[in-house]
């Protein structure tokens, strides 16, 4: 199991001085599509050009074009790329095949997908690296989270990793660990705490005794 931070509400200096407080025990830093928007894939570049022994992930939520937006963010150094399950199967294996190309790894994200079950088993099918279940800021406001839907793809789920995101603090770490995921992605759960090294070295430790 690997922890991954995730990064939305900041520049690239402030990305910068949160990943060295806690870098000695993330696994992955996302860059968030918040991120992206505002300071482009330059972002991913800096942060692996600063931390090469991370993995970093750009969160595109790709949609469209995905080999094009694959081959854009691996230029820019990024290890993982995310595409949404809500996106066409051309889309997903246009992203695969370049990811392929790249010796990058494809995330799919589960968010707003109706059919949790049926979608993951067809997107399972077309080489995915993970899949990963997501309550959106949205959805966290209106009380939603996604243990539930990590069950639902550990369960049907055969060859793809299984991620889940969302609202993840130290307190509900331990029942997400429960359902076995093999990435945890927390974001204001480790950004949001007073002392985010200390919060970070303890998620690791959860996650690492599994």
């Amino acid at each position: 199991m690997e922890l991954q931070l995730a990064l939305d509400l900041v520049n690239i200096p402030e990305a910068k001085q949160l990943v060295k407080e806690v870098a000695a025990y993330i696994d992955i830093v996302e860059i968030g599509t918040p991120v992206v928007i505002n300071e482009g894939l330059r972002a991913v570049k800096e942060i692996k050009d600063e931390f090469p022994s991370l993995k970093v992930l750009a969160d595109l939520k790709i949609m469209d074009a995905g080999g094009y937006e694959v081959m854009k963010a691996s230029e820019a150094g990024a290890d993982i790329i995310t595409v949404l399950g809500v996106s066409d199967d051309a889309t997903i294996k246009g992203a695969v095949d370049e990811a392929r190309k790249q010796n990058r790894k494809i995330m799919v994200d589960m968010i707003n997908v109706k059919d949790i079950a049926g979608r993951a088993q067809e997107i399972d099918s077309l080489g995915v690296d993970y899949i990963c279940v997501h309550s959106g800021y949205d959805h966290q406001a209106a009380g939603k989270n996604s243990f539930e839907d990590l069950a639902t793809i550990k369960r049907v789920v055969k060859h793809a990793k299984t991620a889940i995101a969302g609202g993840i603090k130290l307190q509900t770490l331990p029942e997400v660990i429960s359902a076995q995921p093999d990435l945890v992605i927390v974001g204001g759960g480790i950004t949001g705490s007073e002392n985010k090294e200390a919060v970070a070295a303890q998620m690791q430790q959860l996650i690492k005794q599994g």
